[in-house]
């Protein structure tokens, strides 16, 4: 028996019907020139082969009694007509690529929970897909595993036991276990083995307490001294905003039991080559990706909130060279920077915002804790999850997440399963409430294949969300590079050197030739130019003065009125006044 840690548990407390908690991929598949056969069939007689060294696929969930405590995994045969079945697909799947056909397929099958009472995996073959473009058969195969028994990275190792490198199926060496194997366990097993692990768990804690508190005294002390609380993290002046609560899209909801899936796939290395020339890693490039995307899809449909997206990006804390089949891995938020239009400095924010982040987890991601006691915490777990859907919760409370956006390193080179070459490896993993979008991206064989998972009602077009993220790798094809930005910033500066350069050489030589002629003119043009506008100024102040009405001039005393005489009485005293005169005396 083992029981199972306190985070892998969690994904079996926080299942419902709304919230299936199993991940996988959709996997197509060209057959070998030739091949007549039933896949389906061979693909049952390769994983029968390949169980010994599988033992994740060989074990199921043995509950505790009462769910008292976290359940433990038990040995298990699995019954492989019922975990490897075969799909027919329409007839339009002949039609093109079939793609679209196979994500409906997903989309479908995806909302359906594992039986619990068998191992948790299934294997979906699907048959009736157009031929390569080499005339091959062409299959498909979706895979279900459940979150609880792995995470991204013990996946990969879990899909490396089962394919090969080669067409030709690897021979496998199976050793005789020793071990008895437990099929189930009584009632006294159980609590005994439930209680041993919580007294084992209990005492692990208070032995790493010291260094924990340590570790987390160091951090906030680092974060305090350089200011980080206000900058980096919390979005202050020049941070990144990673722990500013996220606005409100239509993909932060409650979710239902349906689901819309899309894929697409971008090539690796060019992208890889774009981030190299920007100084940015290949995780910075698929966020600058989902960024762009994102600002596209919203703005499309106008509901482009104004404050950044908050991205829950998953980080494996699991050790270099670790493939056990358990969850350690934890939770980190970056702000995308959504709401910056100018890509080069979306681009900046998102490197600085992913900076922000590694440096704040990294002294603290070795106390992260991915076991823990459980005593009780199933009833708790289960009820909370309950209460949280039904009251949908998530559509009355701000987010800490938009979307989850998970990048998970792949096989380089070309895979196969029984014989058939893989061709692409779209993820498929886990919404929930609050957080309708998942974006998880996982490199193969040079090429970064997306798997868009997303709420049926949250987002019925994540089919035109996959072709956003195309024109987003259009539109960094499109980024000046470095090199380019700055002989951009300098050509001005070298254009107007040049060109004062040959002003200043010919007004030297112009100069010695002209300058007297030059001078002449221009003494000419200013006394001329005088002239005339004293002129105007006396023609304007002469018309004013003969315009103006003139004034009467004042006597220092004014005379009386001279009387009236009549005419007869006027001619009278005109003989008397003659008379009076004196009389010249003639010689």
């Amino acid at each position: 028996m083992k029981q199972l840690s306190g985070l892998d548990a969690a994904f079996l407390y926080l299942e419902t019907p709304e919230m299936p908690m199993h991940v996988g991929a959709l996997h197509v598949f060209e057959l070998p020139a030739g091949y007549k056969g039933r896949f389906v069939r061979d693909l049952r007689a390769h994983m029968a082969k390949r169980l010994p060294i599988v033992p994740a696929l060989r074990r199921k969930v043995w509950w505790m009694p009462l769910n008292l405590a976290a359940p433990a995994w038990v040995d298990a045969e699995p019954d492989l007509s019922q975990h490897v079945v075969e799909i027919r697909l329409p007839k339009a799947a002949r039609i093109g690529d079939g793609l679209r056909e196979l994500e409906a397929q997903v989309a479908a099958l995806h909302p359906v929970l594992l039986d619990r009472k068998r191992p948790l995996w299934k294997f979906h073959v699907f048959e009736g897909l157009a031929p390569s473009s080499h005339g091959h058969k062409r299959v498909a195969m979706y895979s279900q595993l459940h979150h609880a028994a792995v995470d991204g990275q013990a996946a990969v190792a879990l899909a490396n036991a089962i394919l090969d490198v080669t067409p030709e199926p690897r021979a496998i060496e199976v050793k005789p276990s020793t071990r008895a194997k437990k099929f189930q366990m009584s009632m006294g097993e159980s609590l005994r083995g439930a209680m041993a692990h919580q007294i084992t768990q209990v005492t692990q804690i208070v032995k790493d307490l010291p260094g924990t508190v340590g570790t987390l005294g160091g951090a906030a002390r680092d974060a305090l001294q350089g200011g980080l609380l206000n900058s980096v993290l919390f979005g202050g002046k020049g941070g990144s905003g990673n722990l500013a609560l996220a606005p409100k899209t239509a993909f932060n909801a409650s979710v239902t039991d349906a689901r819309a899936f899309a894929a697409v796939s971008l090539p690796l290395a060019e992208l890889k080559g774009i981030g190299k020339a920007h100084q940015a890693t290949i995780n910075d490039m698929v966020m600058m990706v989902v960024s762009t995307a994102l600002r596209r899809h919203l703005g499309k449909h106008r509901t482009l909130p104004k404050k950044s997206l908050i991205a829950a990006v998953p980080i494996s804390l699991r050790a270099a060279g670790d493939t056990t089949s358990d969850n350690q891995a934890s939770l980190s938020l970056i702000s995308l920077g959504t709401h910056i239009a100018d890509p080069m400095k979306r681009l900046e924010h998102i490197k600085q915002a992913s900076a922000a982040m590694k440096s704040t987890l990294g002294s603290v991601k070795s106390v992260l804790p991915t076991d823990f006691p459980s005593l009780g915490l199933p009833w708790l777990m289960e009820a909370a999850t309950s209460l949280y859907g039904k009251a949908k919760v998530a559509d009355r409370i701000p987010q800490v997440a938009n979307v989850v956006i998970s990048n998970v390193p792949g096989p380089p080179m070309p895979l196969y399963l029984a014989g058939a070459r893989m061709l692409t490896n779209y993820p498929t993993s886990i919404v929930v409430h609050g957080m309708a979008l998942n974006i998880t991206v996982q490199s193969y064989n040079g090429a970064l294949d997306f798997g868009l998972m997303a709420d049926a009602k949250a987002m019925p077009d994540v089919k035109a969300f996959a072709q956003a993220i195309e024109i987003a790798f259009d539109d960094l094809r499109a980024l000046p590079l470095p090199h380019e930005l700055q002989a951009e910033a300098q050509a001005p500066a070298e254009l107007v050197g040049r060109a004062l350069r040959s002003v200043r050489g010919a007004v030297e030589e112009a100069v010695g030739n002209t300058v007297k002629g030059a001078m002449t003119r221009a003494v000419d043009s200013v006394v001329r130019g005088a002239v005339q506008a004293a002129v105007s100024t006396a023609r304007r102040a002469t018309a004013s003065r003969s315009a103006a009405p003139k004034k009467r001039a004042t006597p220092a005393k004014r005379a009386a009125p001279a009387k009236r005489v009549a005419p007869a009485k006027q001619a009278t005293v005109t003989r008397r006044a003659a008379a009076a005169k004196p009389r010249t005396r003639r010689a």
